[in-house]
């Protein structure tokens, strides 16, 4: 019984082997006859089933149907600039799609060894002489997937598998594969359209392929960054990100995107001694960078160390005399510094102040007022800074009514 079973097993494979290869066969006649949907339909179920005794010779077939369809509408497609009549244009670009994709996949099988560990090629040789110039039908496929239809990602897959032929098994040895003056523009292009789509990983990969043309590595740095920026996960993902900007930082010190991605990676992370040790590496880096100053008296400020704030925003300010960020903070810290010396130096009891301890208060308020009006000297309209509370604070508190009113008359506004 057990023998007739397997009998009974090994029959039931042999017919649904049989019914797959009938599949090829029948696929192989209908693309005899042009009949290139139907000859697809037919092989599709070949294409996947474990019971396909030559999946190589398959997926030969599949890649035949799909570029003699791509042939025979591009056939028409040149026919129709002489008769303006119609040609499929979307199945143009999708048999070019598909046609590349079978090939792939045929070879994939062609380079499995046989039952005797022996890999024979037999269909890449063709394959290398059918496609090495079929780069240009996937570049418009995706221009047409984009610009046509709007279907972001055909456009993508047509693209990437355009910019990655060379590098796949296919012809990864072939020595003179042609050149294509325009492939660092698909490649932005690419790069570009995969980070609009969130595709990170893709747009960070064909961004570096951009950064090998110098006349794009600008912008395809830039795509970089920001893919890695909005990538970011784990802690390593920052450090890597941080790393690789400061190391673009030092290559070229004067392009000022990378101390700005910088400055924006420490203010979001919110950790206050490392973006403190930053700005120190900057000022050693050049200590005529105004911008590491005002982030060192920045972090300052904000843990209340009013002095030291100061005298970073007056090494900014001697670089940059109109820096009027700093002008305003340095009133703001003086200020600040005179409201808690005001606290510390008043009576427990009374709350007043000695005259010797008023006049403390008043010159430090005097100094801040020098940075305040300076500040509204240089921005009238408060277009970068508000200087009219701190200003009314300090008219007020040096007892000068008139400019306390005008303060006040400001922010009423």
């Amino acid at each position: 019984m057990k023998k007739l079973m397997m009998m009974a097993l090994m029959a039931a494979a042999a017919t649904t082997a049989f019914a797959q290869d009938s599949l090829v066969k029948e696929a192989k006649k209908l693309l005899g006859k042009g009949e290139f949907d139907q000859a697809a339909q037919t092989l599709a179920p070949a294409l996947t089933s474990s019971e396909t005794l030559d999946m190589r010779a398959a997926w030969n077939l599949q890649s035949e149907i799909m570029h003699e369809k791509f042939s025979a509408i591009q056939t028409k497609e040149l026919e129709s600039n002489v008769s303006k009549a119609g040609y499929d244009t979307l199945g143009l670009h999708n048999a070019a799609v598909a046609a590349w994709e079978a090939v792939l996949k045929c070879d994939e099988f062609d380079q499995q060894p046989d039952a005797k560990g022996k890999v024979k090629p037999k269909y890449r040789s063709a394959a290398q002489t059918k496609y090495k110039n079929f780069g240009l039908s996937l570049v418009q496929a995706g221009q047409y997937f984009y610009q046509n239809r709007k279907e972001n990602e055909n456009a993508l897959k047509a693209w990437t598998l355009y910019l990655d032929m060379k590098e796949t098994p296919l012809f990864a040895e072939v020595k003179d594969f042609p050149k294509d003056p325009f492939y660092y523009d698909i490649a932005y292009y690419t790069a570009i359209l995969a980070y609009q789509m969130h595709d990170y990983p893709v747009a960070e990969k064909y961004a570096t392929l951009t950064a090998q043309d110098p006349n794009k590595a600008g912008e395809a740095m830039e795509i970089m960054l920001f893919s890695k920026k909005e990538s970011m996960k784990t802690k390593e993902d920052s450090v890597n990100y941080v790393n690789m900007l400061k190391d673009l930082h030092k290559k070229d010190p004067a392009e000022s995107r990378y101390f700005n991605l910088l400055m924006d990676y420490y203010t979001r992370a919110n950790d206050v001694p490392a973006m403190k040790a930053w700005a120190e590496e900057e000022i050693a880096l050049d200590p005529q960078n105004k911008m590491a100053w005002a982030v060192k008296g920045e972090v300052q400020m904000n843990q209340s160390e009013w002095d030291a704030a100061v005298e970073s925003y007056k090494k900014a300010i001697e670089i940059d005399p109109e820096f009027v960020q700093c002008v305003f903070n340095a009133g703001v810290c003086l200020n600040s510094k005179a409201i808690g010396l005001k606290d510390q130096l008043a009576d427990k009891n009374t709350g007043g102040l000695k005259k010797e301890d008023a006049e403390k208060v008043k010159a430090v308020l005097a100094e801040a007022l020098t940075y305040l009006e300076r500040a509204r000297e240089l921005d009238s309209e408060q277009e970068k800074v508000r200087w009219a509370y701190p200003l009314y604070q300090i008219y007020y508190a040096l007892d000068n009514k008139e400019k306390a009113d005008e303060m006040e008359k400001l922010l009423n506004q």
